[in-house]
């Protein structure tokens, strides 16, 4: 027999290449994660799960995803990584099979008065170019649409060191869409004077208002008092014209106080420069509130807030400029775009057509371009952040997504789950950090961590499918078919909160009566007006009326994040320290600044932040614990001083469970530190550390330290925006036993929120809709949510009868 026909039935080898179908993650120990070991499929879609604070993040975002985007910034040279943002090798052993990660989190966007989200998104670029193409009449390049480039002119003599070095003229001109009266902010401010000075006090008598302007204080008041220009001992009321300019307007003008050589300016710029010119969130409880009482904000009056220059504005398509297409809602915008055919652009309409229809699908259609990307919300600022991905043509990806269903309605998950597999769809592998059952049940392989958080999670405690999760006997795979049932018996109101006429942003004259002393939820799709008839009517005071409305005041807990650096714990945050100093410097007699890390008892080494920080130019820094204090932070002196047989370091490493139980009886007993304590206790923080850096807090952490820190403001009815962002299901159960406590205790809780758990426990629902942006804005049901649930007559009402299993 030939050998020729011999048939080889073996199967051939796979190439080495397809052996690489997972990420494997071995001995993973970032924050709090316990030598975690898992392997995640490639190409499929994973969510992880667990209770707030059970390592999640710090698995997928801080090991994964960081040692992903840390590889990827070594392939450049030392130079370019110089410009680079440094990051640190994730403490895991191996990590294995790794591909480009794209990080898709709820990180406000930026909060600068010129963001918009037609500049985040490039939309604002494309539009500028449009125009600066097809307007009538053409003012010139797209820099002339664009309000954050002033127009310039210039023109002199310039020496040309080229050759024999030339002398020559030039005229230099640009011309720019900022408005010259608002500087492309849109708003322009006037400043109360009777919040700024007491006319009839001198400057050496106080006379400056302003927070943090003292008598004494060198670099404030001291320039106003020895600058020569000012009699500090004359009232401000006996001024002359010129004296009162100089107080008030004059330029920066160098003085020299005491042999020092100091900038002399008028209080209103100096005012201007320090307070009006950062984002209001980040400034100090007591400056916003003076900012809020001194100044007032109205739209430029030149530019109708449109942050355009005349020209800019002069220049149209069809009838349309630039400033009416970019207050266009986005669903009209695409409408119009669609509308432009003219071939010598039809590239960049074809792109601006994908952008805007992107955000339509992704369900904000009903954001406009010129909206501020600083009031977003975090969800809504994670999609915005999506847009560009949806239409990229990039493959083999891995997507890390961070709740992505924050701020959604229940109909609108369905959308968000359709753009997650078609991300996996084409062949990228997408990691998913959630808590809502609806987006868990559509995964391809779910990894749930626990069984606690803080200490006690930091371990994988199911790896496997959905079926395999529901049978596994987690916390969460008990949790995942809960359903909350409708409440039986309602509470009955004390009084009636009525708003009447409301029209901000999109609510078309809104009449609604919210019931006091209950719990009322409000809700509706993404975009429908809640916070607007909430925050518009409610908080900011502008339309109440009714018995009881303002007993108290109003307590507002919004969903702005918290602001701390890696010197910030719950206990400095909350207020804890404070009372816990007190009582530490009246036990040993000395001052309570000795018991801060971040004052007189710091480690002279260290200064107080317990590591020692070596810094290695393009590559990440190191940090070690400090040698002299071992990491405690303080003095070896301060160390020695005891309250109930702890120093401060030993009671900053307590649990607020175990330092609930020190602080309240015993040596060591104080109610103010007590009180902050069961607070924190009450929002399901009981085992967080009082020394814990902000910064290793997750997202629902964060959600309920704020909570429990707003649960100290005194005042009659309490307003919570999405307080269930980044909780558990188990946790959401606890934030329900908060709020009918609140209620019980004689407050009106009003809730804005879409979890359905929520709804189904409220005493009174008010449901707005019907859809979003100009197609909202209306009340399409008030009642409660038995009464919804029956009538089934609102998208909400649908949802809710779906998830009680009626």
């Amino acid at each position: 027999m030939s050998m020729a026909t011999r048939t080889d039935t073996q199967a051939p080898a796979l190439p080495a290449a397809d052996s690489h179908e997972l990420i494997r993650v071995h001995g993973a120990r970032e924050n709090n994660l316990k030598d975690v070991s898992i392997e995640i499929p490639k190409r499929r879609l994973t969510v992880f799960t667990g209770i707030s604070g059970s390592g999640k993040s710090s698995l997928v975002f801080g090991t994964i995803a960081a040692e992903s985007q840390r590889l990827i910034n070594e392939t450049y040279s030392a130079f370019v990584q110089g410009f680079m943002p440094t990051l640190a090798r994730p403490e895991v052993d191996v990590l294995e099979g790794l591909t480009t990660a794209i990080i898709v989190d709820q990180q406000r966007m930026g909060a600068d008065p010129r963001s918009t989200v037609g500049t985040a998104t490039d939309a604002n670029a494309m539009l500028r170019i449009l125009f600066s193409r097809l307007g009538k009449p053409h003012i010139g390049s797209p820099n002339a649409f664009s309000f954050n480039v002033p127009s310039v002119r210039a023109s002199g003599a310039i020496t040309v060191e080229r050759g024999g070095g030339k002398t020559v003229r030039q005229t230099f001109t640009r011309t720019g869409g900022m408005c010259p009266r608002c500087e492309g902010r849109g708003t322009v401010s006037d400043i109360d004077l009777t919040q700024l000075f007491d006319d009839s006090k001198s400057l050496a008598e106080g006379a400056i208002t302003v927070p943090g302007y003292k008598v004494d204080g060198w670099w404030t008041v001291r320039t106003f008092t020895d600058s020569g220009f000012l009699d500090p001992d004359k009232p401000i009321r006996d001024y002359t014209e010129a004296e009162l300019h100089d107080f008030l307007h004059r330029e920066p003008t160098k003085v020299k106080v005491n042999g020092v050589n100091l900038t002399y300016e008028g209080l209103i710029p100096r005012v201007r420069k320090s307070f009006l010119s950062k984002d209001r969130e980040s400034l100090q409880p007591q400056i916003r509130a003076f900012v809020d009482r001194a100044v007032t904000f109205t739209a430029c009056p030149e530019c109708d807030g449109t942050r355009l220059s005349e020209g800019a504005r002069s220049s149209r398509i069809g009838g349309i400029n630039i400033a009416d297409a970019c207050a266009m809602q986005i669903s009209d915008l695409a409408a119009w775009v669609r509308s432009i055919e003219e071939p010598s652009v039809a590239p960049l309409l074809a792109t601006l057509r994908q952008t805007l229809d992107s955000f339509v699908e992704i369900g904000l259609g009903y954001l406009s371009l010129d909206r501020q990307s600083g009031t977003l919300s975090g969800g809504e600022a994670q999609r915005v952040k999506m847009i560009r991905h949806l239409g990229s043509s990039l493959t083999d990806v891995t997507y890390v997504f961070d709740e992505p269903t924050t701020g959604l309605h229940p109909h609108d998950i369905q959308r968000m789950n359709g753009l997650l597999l078609r991300l996996r769809d084409k062949g990228n592998t997408v990691l998913v950090v959630e808590h809502k059952p609806e987006t868990i049940v559509i995964a391809d392989h779910v990894v749930d961590l626990g069984p606690g958080a803080g200490t006690a999670g930091g371990t994988v405690c199911f790896e496997g499918t959905i079926e395999g999760l529901r049978a596994g006997g987690t916390l969460t795979g008990r949790h995942l078919d809960d359903r909350a049932a409708v409440k039986e018996t309602v509470r009955t109101p004390t009084g009636t909160l009525e708003i009447r006429g409301a029209t901000t942003h999109n609510l078309r004259d809104v009449d609604v009566d919210i019931p006091l002393g209950v719990l009322v939820v409000v809700t509706g799709v993404a975009g429908s007006g809640k916070s607007s008839l909430i925050n518009g009517s409610l908080v900011n005071g502008s339309l109440v009326n009714g018995s009881g409305a303002a007993d108290g005041g109003v307590v507002s807990i919004g969903q702005g994040a918290i602001r701390g650096s890696r010197r910030s714990n719950p206990a400095t945050y909350t207020g804890l320290l404070d009372p816990i100093r007190k009582a530490f410097a009246k036990a040993n007699g000395v001052k309570p600044a000795l018991f801060s890390a971040n004052s007189e008892g710091a480690c002279p080494n260290c200064n107080g932040a317990g590591v020692v920080y070596v810094d290695l130019a393009m590559m990440a820094g190191i940090a070690t614990p400090c040698e002299e204090c071992e990491g405690k932070r303080f003095q070896a002196a301060v160390l020695d001083h005891h309250l109930g047989g702890r120093d401060i370091s030993e009671v900053l490493a307590m649990s607020v469970t175990e330092a609930e139980q020190f602080f309240g009886a015993g040596e060591a007993r104080t109610p103010a530190a007590h009180a902050i304590l069961r607070r924190l206790a009450d929002v399901g923080l009981g085992y967080l550390s009082l020394g814990q850096p902000l910064t290793t807090l997750s997202g629902g952490e964060r959600q309920r330290l704020k909570l429990a820190t707003h649960m100290a403001e005194k005042g009659g009815v309490y307003v919570l925006d999405e307080p269930t962002t980044g909780l558990h299901l188990a946790d959401v159960e606890q934030l329900l036993g908060l709020l009918d406590r609140l209620v019980d205790s004689g407050k009106s809780v009003i809730v804005i929120e879409h979890h359905q758990a929520v709804m189904a426990h409220a005493d009174w629902i008010v449901d707005l809709g019907p859809g979003a942006g100009h197609d909202g804005g209306r009340i399409v049901f008030e009642g409660t949510p038995a009464d919804l649930v029956a009538a089934r007559s609102t998208l909400t009402g649908e949802h809710l009868a779906a998830y009680v299993g009626s």
